[in-house]
């Protein structure tokens, strides 16, 4: 009779003793997938704090007139980039139509956001409209200024462009010497020729002229990595 009561004692102990590790274990799988999400947020939290910014501040050129968005040079700088596992994000702030005196009036808007790498493309709309020289290279180192001012340890690529002679060979010389001349001056990196082997071909050009197909812009591409890449893989240094 003893031995009937204890049977269903055990059975009730062993249950219980079975439902505790159970609990048990389901609450040290929460605590360490609790852990594991922790975690995986923090390593995310990181690579976004690490995450450096690239701004292309330019006109139609690096707007990429004419194309669609990832056609042009910046995001195919994204996708160099990517490929390459680099921590950088693109960011293009190109506007048809910029002229030198329209960027230093639109930067300051900008530089409300942090930036590592600034790629300053402007100029040829000034070219084109004949606009006095010093005037257009005043308004370029005014840029290069408050950015600096801004981000004191910010690396800087001048973009370098030529135009045809139609306001003169004299201007045309002028004009090109202008961003040799300000980037020795302010220090900062220069890409000679933007549209290197692509200006002039027409096949490589829109209707216009002026503004790259899609193959004219990986040719850009090239032209701005060839300065901007070294100075990309020098700071994972």
């Amino acid at each position: 009779m003893i031995k009937r009561k204890l049977l269903p004692l055990g059975f009730a102990a062993l249950t219980a003793l079975y439902s505790c590790n159970e609990v048990e274990q389901a609450e040290q799988a929460e605590a360490a997938q609790e852990v594991r999400t922790e975690a995986s947020a923090e390593k995310a939290r990181a690579q976004k704090e690490e995450t450096k910014t690239i701004l292309f501040f330019g006109n139609s050129l690096t707007a990429g007139y004419g194309l669609e968005p990832d056609q042009a040079f910046p995001a195919l700088i994204q996708e160099r980039v990517d490929s390459l596992g680099l921590p950088y994000k693109v960011i293009n702030a190109g506007v048809s139509g910029e002229t030198t005196a329209g960027g230093k009036s639109r930067i300051d808007w900008l530089l409300k956001q942090p930036i590592d790498v600034f790629v300053l493309e402007l100029g040829a709309n000034d070219g084109l409209r004949g606009i006095n020289l010093e005037e257009s290279y005043s308004n370029l180192q005014t840029i290069i200024e408050k950015v600096r001012s801004k981000y004191p340890d910010v690396e800087i690529v001048l973009a370098g462009m030529q135009i045809p002679p139609n306001m003169g060979q004299d201007y045309a010389n002028e004009f090109r010497e202008m961003y040799t001349r300000l980037a020795e001056e302010e220090n900062v990196a220069l890409i000679p020729f933007l549209l290197e082997d692509v200006a002039g071909i027409p096949k490589l050009n829109q209707d216009d002229g002026i503004h790259p197909t899609e193959e004219g812009q990986k040719i850009v591409a090239e032209n701005v990595w060839e300065v901007l890449g070294p100075l990309l893989t020098e700071q994972q240094v």
